[in-house]
């Protein structure tokens, strides 16, 4: 009888410490935990909430395992300080699996310098042993316009003209004051000046730029695209 309680007490405790249940409040408050670590640099959390065989992969596309991560936990130099705060929060928890998914609204400050990130972060909990930790972990960065500069209109006139891509791919610059305006197929948009001479459009990662001759005349729009170029050649006005 002793026996059978024994066996039956033993695995009541195994089935229990295979199945704790999790909440996304618990989840939310696991992940806070983490980023009120980075400033001091404490590694304890991550340890703790990372399993050993986590994959992390951050917003510049680097893949770290925990070792790798663990040891880029380290404390912010002197004059810097941030913090990391959990928006929009949504939860998909089933059996061991939990998926925590939401918004990281970065503030740091450099040497009383403010400066802002938002990013998307997608964790994966898995429950083992009775231990629920961040078996996978994925983030991206939010697309955030540059800062607008000052236009030199009188340049307009080296931009203005008809740039062809390839035969029948064709989009024109015409100038309206201090504005610069490029239009593709009846779609119309302004370019916004970084600098007198970098252009960017609205909610449009890349920039827009101008290639020079010898002799100073514009030959090609450059559409710079995460570091890499298409070329448009103008058609008009080079000679």
């Amino acid at each position: 009888m002793k026996l059978a309680l024994f066996k039956f007490l033993s695995a009541a405790i195994i089935v229990c410490a295979a199945d704790v249940p999790i909440t996304q409040d618990e989840l939310l408050r696991r992940t806070q935990e983490l980023y009120d670590a980075l400033v001091p640099g404490d590694q304890a959390p991550w340890k703790k909430h990372f399993a050993d065989d986590c994959v992390f992969a951050d917003e510049k596309g680097h893949i770290f395992d925990k070792p790798k991560l663990i040891a880029d936990i380290t404390p912010l130099p002197a004059g810097y300080s941030g913090t990391i705060k959990i928006q929009n929060a949504q939860s998909r928890i089933i059996a061991s699996t939990a998926i925590l998914s939401y918004d990281a609204d970065e503030t740091e400050t450099i040497f009383g310098q403010n400066l802002k990130a938002r990013y998307h972060i997608t964790d994966t909990w898995l429950q083992r042993n009775g231990n629920w930790q961040i078996i996978a972990s994925q983030a991206h960065r939010y697309y955030e316009d540059p800062a607008v500069g000052k236009a030199d209109p009188k340049k307009f006139a080296d931009f203005i003209g008809t740039y062809e891509l390839a035969p029948g791919q064709t989009r024109s610059l015409t100038g309206e004051g201090d504005k610069l305006f490029v239009e593709r197929k009846g779609k119309k948009e302004q370019l916004l000046p970084e600098t007198s001479e970098l252009f960017f459009r609205k909610g449009v990662e890349g920039r827009i730029l101008f290639r020079y001759t010898a002799n100073g005349k514009v030959d090609a729009l450059i559409d710079r695209r995460n570091n890499e170029d298409v070329i448009w050649r103008k058609t008009t006005g080079v000679n």
